[in-house]
């Protein structure tokens, strides 16, 4: 049905399968796993242990689908790196806008699985929820390199955009946004009630996935907040600019809405499963 037919919004909605189950599609599905399983495996591998230069093309020759648009954007600030402001669709959007950039990224990420972890292709690193120290520990890191966040704090499948944290735009003026999409055919890669480890197998399981990255220009220092603006201004004005380049719709929507409509809690997982970033 279009969307303009649905009797009201559908912003969040749970489950794997990513098509209309009927006979012959639900068949397809069942022949289609084992094969899928084996597909999944190999790109989570290849893209663990090879160099991205290998990676990305044995990756796009099993049916990956990659597409970057905009130009790399290079620091300004002496001694400090580029904060990269994504939209959140998968567990995989740093590790895929890391491989097509061919440059090493931090993400910052809370209650990653310890095999998220293990599998991810670049270095990762734990927030507490604790908002001055996890300030001090993303300012650290910018003084090491560029780093990667979703200040959504969860994934959204939809066409929308969630409210945007504002702690980002208090530590970095060289602010890059870029607009995430990611589709599968088969297969969700995103949960809110299911293991969320299994949310890149799920992904990386779809015959043809793909990842389109588009980014966008550096925001104008008198946009920032080193230019007199509020944190929640600059955060407000990215989501827009983002809901813009991606033909989103911005919500004041939370994580936290998201996991008490379909999972009946707040999203905190204890040492397991549920990955966020800020």
């Amino acid at each position: 049905m279009p969307r303009d037919k649905y009797p009201k919004p559908i912003i969040f909605h749970d489950g794997r399968l990513a098509f209309l189950p009927t006979p012959s599609a639900t068949l397809y599905m069942f022949m289609w796993l084992p094969l899928g399983f084996f597909i999944a495996i190999y790109r989570m591998l290849i893209g663990r242990f090879l160099p991205i230069k290998l990676s990305l093309p044995l990756g796009c020759w099993t049916g990956l689908d990659l597409n970057l648009k905009g130009t790399d954007p290079k620091k300004t600030e002496q001694n400090r790196g580029v904060l990269f402001v994504c939209t959140h669709r998968t567990l995989l959007d740093p590790v895929f806008l890391s491989a097509l950039l061919l440059r090493p990224l931090t993400t910052v990420t809370y209650s990653l699985s310890k095999v998220s972890e293990f599998l991810a292709p670049m270095k990762t690193v734990r927030l507490t929820r604790k908002r001055e120290q996890d300030a001090e520990t993303m300012q650290k890191l910018l003084r090491e390199g560029d780093i990667v966040v979703c200040p959504e704090g969860t994934t959204c499948r939809e066409p929308y955009l969630l409210r945007f944290s504002s702690l980002f735009a208090e530590l970095a003026d060289d602010i890059v946004p870029v607009a995430v999409y990611s589709h599968g055919s088969m297969f969700y890669g995103t949960t809110a009630s299911g293991l969320k480890c299994l949310d890149p197998i799920f992904f990386l399981m779809n015959p043809k996935p793909s990842y389109h990255i588009q980014i966008l220009g550096k925001v104008p220092k008198e946009l920032t907040c080193a230019g007199g603006k509020s944190s929640v201004e600059v955060a407000n004005y990215i989501q827009k600019q983002l809901s813009d380049a991606l033909g989103f719709q911005c919500t004041n929507l939370t994580r936290r809405d998201k996991y008490m409509m379909l999972a009946g809690n707040e999203g905190i997982v204890q040492q397991v499963n549920s990955k966020k970033c800020s």
